[in-house]
């Protein structure tokens, strides 16, 4: 985990070709929360087997990368995708892994059998979590089974050029296009408990247009892609600033206090403070790293 980072809280990804270790060497130290070593896109089908074993050795040796590691797979029903988990159960070094092309509960539970007969193999004790792209109108439609096929599941992810392909539109639609997908991904995720992580940033360069992708996704986290690394502006954008921390704090001690009035509702600087509001509180705590009172 970043230094700045101490709380854990998970901010920005970034997305590495698992073909190419030199890229893979320059992220561990880019500071990114997490790192996601990339199998699928990034690498073409000659290249699978022999990026699969620079994966593995790489995660063998985690301890040299230092932030959180997740391997994104080949996709269920490719020639790849069974093998590409096995190696990561293998190595033991990777907490999660994400899973493309997510389209039915029944994308999970394949996996899911799969991670069980695996990680018995190798003892693991700890078990491997999924995060699902949804990256077509199948996965978008049938969000709400994706969201309740496996315990292992703890994230949802937005892949726009997908889904652009899948729905039948050009890959670079005006930002403000995804809102729908963005908040349909978020209400699935925000209903059972998942966490939410917006689609990777393909440009190059960390200008305005990047910044205000960044403001748009507020709601979920960032994933960018290599070579530029996270911008300090993404981290920023994702992490609750003093103010609104010390706004949080005194929240909810305003509404405690009135609970120990027996009021289910105070007032605080004009305005009224109930559970709604302390919820929003306690969520920019945990952003923040902060108490969850």
């Amino acid at each position: 985990m970043a230094e700045d980072n101490p709380a854990g809280a998970l901010r920005s990804c970034l997305s590495v070709p698992g073909s190419d270790g030199r890229k893979i060497a320059k992220a561990a130290g880019s500071g990114a929360d997490e790192i996601v070593l990339d199998l699928e896109d990034a690498v073409p089908p000659a290249g699978k087997d022999g990026a699969r074993d620079l994966v593995a050795s790489w995660l063998g040796r985690r301890a040299e990368i230092g932030p959180r590691i997740a391997v994104r797979v080949n996709a269920p029903r490719t020639p790849w995708c069974h093998a590409d988990v096995i190696a990561c159960v293998r190595q033991g070094g990777t907490a999660s892994i994400v899973l493309p092309k997510v389209e039915s509960a029944g994308d999970l539970a394949f996996v899911d059998r799969l991670l069980d007969g695996a990680e018995a193999a190798a003892g693991c004790v700890e078990p491997v979590t999924v995060q699902a792209l949804i990256e077509t109108a199948a996965g978008l439609a049938n969000l709400r089974e994706i969201v309740a096929a496996t315990s292992r599941l703890t994230t949802l992810i937005i892949g726009y050029a997908d889904l652009a392909a899948s729905l039948g539109r050009a890959a670079d639609i005006p930002a403000e296009t995804w809102l729908w997908a963005q908040d349909t991904v978020l209400t699935a995720a925000r209903s059972a408990g998942l966490a939410a992580v917006d689609g990777p940033y393909l440009e190059v360069a960390a200008d305005e247009r990047f910044t205000e992708s960044v403001r748009r996704a507020a709601g979920l986290r960032r994933q960018v892609g290599h070579p530029p690394a996270p911008d300090p502006g993404s981290d920023e954008a994702f992490t609750p600033s003093a103010d609104e921390v010390t706004r949080a704090r005194a929240v909810l001690a305003a509404l405690r206090e009135g609970h120990e009035r027996a009021q289910g509702a105070v007032t605080l600087d004009g305005r009224m403070v109930d559970e709604a509001v302390a919820s929003a509180a306690r969520r920019v705590l945990a952003k923040a790293g902060g108490s969850r009172v």
